[in-house]
């Protein structure tokens, strides 16, 4: 990608000076070709033009993503932002990344609510980048060391949660994340034995699952419900113990009566008179 400004001077070296605090680097950082020579003017008094230049460098993918950020968080009222570039390496030893590094004033809003903010501005960025040269090109962004904290809550959570898929027998879904973080919970996971994770859903659902290696483990059921433990001997949680003598005992220790099967349950008395607990009782002749 070529950065490139135009601009004009007395002489040609005034006019590339001009032009490279337009591009906003040094002089040695750019080169230059010249459009129009000075012309003095005619007697002091008539014509003359002045030295016209145009100055250029060739912008790394790196630097291309650094001055995109750099305009856009302008327009966001971030004035006094800096961005420091740490291009990366792979084993060949060419650059195939960069890590941009943000510092200033008030600009941990640019985080966002668990990094959506920064994650949005790092994908807008590689775009830039990636229009630069052919092939891919990595930009990461980060704020005050916020990728290493971040890779460190994750990592802890990948193996709390697999510690407990493990014990209980049950897959844990955790909440979607990024292609970044998913990786970060899949290595983790894998540090601890007999638990295994995969990832689910689409676009922004995307998510872990973490669980055991043997698939879950069917359940208890049973044994507890909402009033509590389940007692032996009958619905009511009491013991159903009966003596040889055909009585159950109550919570006083004291025998009652019960009833065979041969006996008819027992009426509720009647007063003599005209009221009583069902009213007059009405005799057919």
């Amino acid at each position: 990608m070529v950065r490139e400004a135009i601009a004009t001077g007395e002489t040609v070296e005034q006019a590339f000076e001009n032009a490279c605090v337009q591009l906003g680097v040094e002089t040695v950082e750019a080169e230059f070709e010249v459009l129009e020579l000075p012309e003095k003017k005619k007697l002091g008094l008539f014509g003359g033009k002045p030295a016209k230049v145009r100055a250029y460098i060739q912008s790394s993918p790196a630097q291309a993503a650094a001055d995109y950020l750099q305009d856009l968080l302008q327009k966001m009222g971030l004035e006094n932002v800096e961005i420091s570039i740490h291009e990366e390496k792979n084993e060949e030893g060419t650059q195939n990344g960069a890590l941009l590094t943000l510092s200033g004033d008030d600009i941990g809003f640019v985080i966002g609510h668990r990094g959506e903010t920064l994650d949005a501005l790092q994908y807008l960025a590689g775009l830039v980048a990636n229009h630069v040269d052919e092939g891919y090109y990595r930009i990461t962004l980060d704020i005050g060391n916020y990728r290493e904290k971040r890779k460190e809550t994750l990592e802890a959570l990948g193996k709390k949660i697999a510690l407990k898929a493990v014990k209980i027998g049950r897959n844990y879904p955790l909440e979607p994340m990024n292609p970044y973080e998913r990786r970060i919970i899949h290595t983790a996971v894998q540090e601890v034995e007999g638990a295994k994770s995969w990832s689910e859903g689409e676009d922004i659902a995307r998510h872990v699952v973490i669980g055991p290696v043997d698939g879950e483990r069917p359940q208890r059921r049973g044994g507890y419900n909402n009033r509590g433990p389940r007692r032996s001997g009958g619905r009511s949680g009491y013991n159903n113990n009966r003596d040889r003598g055909g009585y159950r005992r109550d919570r006083n220790d004291r025998p009652r009566p019960t009833r065979t099967e041969n006996e008819a349950p027992a009426r509720p008395k009647v007063d003599s008179g005209s009221t009583a607990l069902y009213g007059r009782i009405e005799v057919k002749k």
